[in-house]
Order: C-alpha cells, then sequence, then structure tokens
C-alpha cells in the first residue's frame, strides 16, 4: 500500500523532499505540490458546522457498514452501505456488495462488477453513536461474480496457507512504520523535519519535545481510533528518521494478522484526511545522507516456540527461512535494494543473517527467548518493507510450525 504514491523519495541538496526519478511520476508529483501548497487545508471545513450535522442521531434499526478492501495497488479503498441491524451482528449475516473494478484495476470495463465477500467486522471510530450500537468496518476481499478469488485477491491465498495448521496457534506481531509529511513549507511547519548532518540515532528515536518530535498527534488518534475499532494494536513509537512513526499490530493469529494490519493502514489514511497530511509507506522516504529507512519488521512465534524448549524450534525455523531467503524477498516487492544495504540496522538483501539483540542481522533473537530457551518468538527484519503486503508475508509463513527434523542445529 502507498498512502503517498508518487510523492515518495528523497530529500535533495535543499532539504525539500523530491519527487521520484521518472520524468512522468516528477512532474505529476509536482503538480500535487503546487495544488497541496494552494489547497491542502482548506479543505478543513468549520468544525461547529461538521459537529452540527454529526450530532444528528442514527436510526436506531439501521447501521452504516463501511466495506474496506484492497486494490491491485495494494491501497485500501471503501465505500458505506446502509444495513439493518440484525445483518450486522455477525460476519456471516453481512450481504456481499460488489464494486467498479475497471476503476481500481481489478476488472476490464466490459466486465467491471467485483464481489466484496466481508471477512471481519470492526467498530467504526469515524462514525460513533451512543445507545450500545455500533457502525461498522467491514474488511473484505474480493471475488468474480462466478465465485472465484481474483488475481489481486492475496487474503485468499494466505487463508489457503493457513490451512491445517491451526493448533500451532501461529501468533504474529507487525511493526508498521509510516513517516507523514507536510509539503506546506511557506504555510506551515514540517511535521517531518528538514535533516540536519547529524548521527543517524540523532535525537529523533523515541524523542520529546517539539524540536524532536514530529506527527505524535497523527499516531496517537490512530492509536485511539484503532484500540476503539477493537484491533489489537499493542504500542507505538517515534522511530529514527525524523517525523518517522512506528506502531505495532499483535499477536495476532495466523489470517487475522493481515485483516488488522490492512485494517490499521486504511485507519491511518482517514486520520490523515484529517489532519491534512500527507503520509507515505515508502521503504527509504530519505536517500541522501545518513538515515534509517522504513519497515515493517514481522515477529513470529509457534506454540511449540512458546514451550520448553522453544529455543530449538526457534532456530530450526530460522534456518529454514535462510534457506528460502531469495524465494521470500521475491514476494516484498519494490524498494528493499534501497533500504536493505547493510547499513542502517539492516542486512544486506543478498545475505541471509541471524544474530540475538543484533539489529544488523536479518533474523534478531531476543535476548529474553536466548536466556529462557522457551516462551519465545523471533524477528525476522530484512524483507518487511512497510509497504508490504501482510497476507502475502503472513501467508508466506505458515511453513514455519513443520520442523525441519534432519537440520542439526547448533
Amino acid at each position: 500500500m502507498k498512502l503517498a504514491v508518487t510523492f515518495l523519495a528523497t530529500i535533495g541538496p535543499t532539504g525539500r523532499f523530491a519527487p521520484a526519478a521518472n520524468t512522468v511520476a516528477r512532474t505529476s508529483a509536482l503538480n500535487m505540490v503546487q495544488q497541496l501548497d494552494l489547497k491542502t487545508g482548506q479543505s478543513q471545513l468549520d468544525t461547529s458546522v461538521v459537529d452540527r450535522f454529526s450530532a444528528l442521531p442514527y436510526p436506531d434499526d439501521k447501521v452504516l457498514a463501511e466495506y474496506v478492501w484492497v486494490d491491485a495497488k495494494g491501497e485500501c479503498r471503501s465505500k458505506t452501505r446502509t444495513l439493518p441491524v440484525a445483518r450486522t451482528e455477525a460476519v456471516d449475516k453481512l450481504p456481499n456488495w460488489n464494486f467498479d473494478g475497471s476503476s481500481t484495476d481489478q476488472a476490464p470495463g466490459d466486465d467491471s462488477e467485483v464481489i466484496l465477500r466481508p471477512c471481519r467486522i470492526f467498530k467504526d471510530p469515524f462514525r460513533p453513536r451512543a445507545h450500545g450500537l455500533d457502525n461498522n468496518l467491514v474488511m473484505c476481499d474480493t471475488y468474480t461474480p462466478a465465485g472465484e478469488a481474483i488475481p489481486t485477491n492475496t487474503r485468499a491465498i494466505a487463508a489457503k496457507a493457513f490451512e491445517g495448521k491451526e493448533d500451532e496457534e501461529v501468533w504474529f506481531g507487525l511493526e508498521q512504520e509510516f513517516t507523514p509529511l507536510q509539503p506546506r513549507p511557506t504555510h506551515s511547519p514540517r511535521l517531518a523535519q528538514e535533516p540536519v548532518s547529524q548521527p543517524r540515532s540523532g535525537p529523533y528515536y523515541s524523542s520529546a519535545g517539539p524540536e524532536n518530535s514530529f506527527g505524535r498527534a497523527v499516531t496517537d488518534a490512530m492509536y485511539r481510533c484503532c484500540l476503539y475499532a477493537g484491533l489489537e494494536i499493542s504500542g507505538t513509537n517515534g522511530e529514527v528518521m525524523p517525523g518517522q512513526q512506528e506502531y505495532q499490530i499483535g499477536p495476532c493469529v495466523g489470517i487475522d494478522a493481515g485483516d488488522q494490519l490492512f485494517m490499521s493502514r486504511y485507519i491511518l489514511q482517514r486520520v490523515c484526511e484529517e489532519f491534512q497530511v500527507y503520509c507515505t509507506l515508502h521503504p527509504k522516504p530519505i536517500t541522501d545522507e545518513d538515515w534509517n529507512g522504513a519497515g515493517m519488521h514481522t515477529n513470529d512465534s509457534t506454540k511449540s516456540m512458546r514451550e520448553a524448549g522453544g529455543l530449538d524450534i526457534i532456530k530450526q525455523a530460522i534456518y529454514k527461512l535462510g534457506a528460502k531467503h531469495k524465494e521470500h524477498i521475491a514476494i516484498y516487492g519494490e524498494g528493499n535494494e534501497l533500504r536493505l544495504t547493510g547499513k542502517f540496522e539492516t542486512a544486506s538483501m543478498d545475505e541471509f543473517s541471524f544474530g540475538v539483540a543484533n539489529r544488523g542481522a536479518s533474523v534478531r533473537i531476543g535476548r529474553d527467548t536466548e536466556a529462557e530457551e522457551m516462551l519465545g518468538y523471533f524477528e525476522d527484519r530484512k524483507p518487511q518493507f512497510p509497504n508490504a503486503d501482510p497476507y502475502l508475508v503472513t501467508g508466506k509463513r505458515s511453513w514455519l510450525p513443520i520442523i525441519m527434523e534432519d537440520i542439526e542445529v547448533s
């Protein structure tokens, strides 16, 4: 998913965020920036007017259901429908719906209907209501009218990969990094301060103070919305690059990790609408000077890893990851070559390594896990760039519970 499709990229010598190098993309991005310079913030209506309409009560017998799905580029789309309360009491009672797939690159114009199948219900934090009834956010996947998963339906791929592995209770924790930007330097301060030459870890990581921390209000608002919605969001922190933020989803079991991560990205998009800021999930928003990139590190734990002897199971799983290193790198999309260089707390994408408490390795084992030799997990740091598809990331790892008995662990 890319919240900032063309305005990705680098900081030039002047410190200004520059668009991607592609000429067409650059022209489009420059036009976008010019429009944002003029219009961003003006679209925020008078809050007293907005509040007047928000205060109108909803009918007691109806619920608004916001159907959310993932488009061909991995971005979240949504649309709303009104449903009777009884149809929203469980996910299997929600009706299927459809959308124009020709407008999202998911179907041809002469056969454009794509079916939305509800998979998960969350509370809608953007349309709260009183009296014990909630409007809904509905995570959906996508099918042809004949009932076949369309090619971009990666949830269906992951669901199939998880079949038969329920007994191992595969837990995932996903660390989503993002960078809010404000391309209006003449109108208001940037959320991401223009970097100056200094140590890359600098003052920004988990920082406080107006000179160090940018975007905290965005992250806090997203955090509270996720909690209200019922997502398993387990924390947030400021990251190493100026303005960069992170939040963690999990632990979640199996396919639920992908559902929750995508819904959290949708919520982040909606929060950014409210703040009128521009947000990117690009793996290397700043390529000039010595600044860290962004990622979506993935923490894995199975039932056997959380029991006595779990450390040996973890090492076996890591050996399996190493054996499939190139296969995994291939599904994580474009941009890893900018981030996975062996510098700035990354391992080279061309090599596989692991270590205890080593953030420069492909895979990290925590000190607590090593000490206890049980109750453990490991963190895969290498390929999870921040706009990776969480269904593919977790589904690809569904083989971890199957232990390779012929590997000698040391």
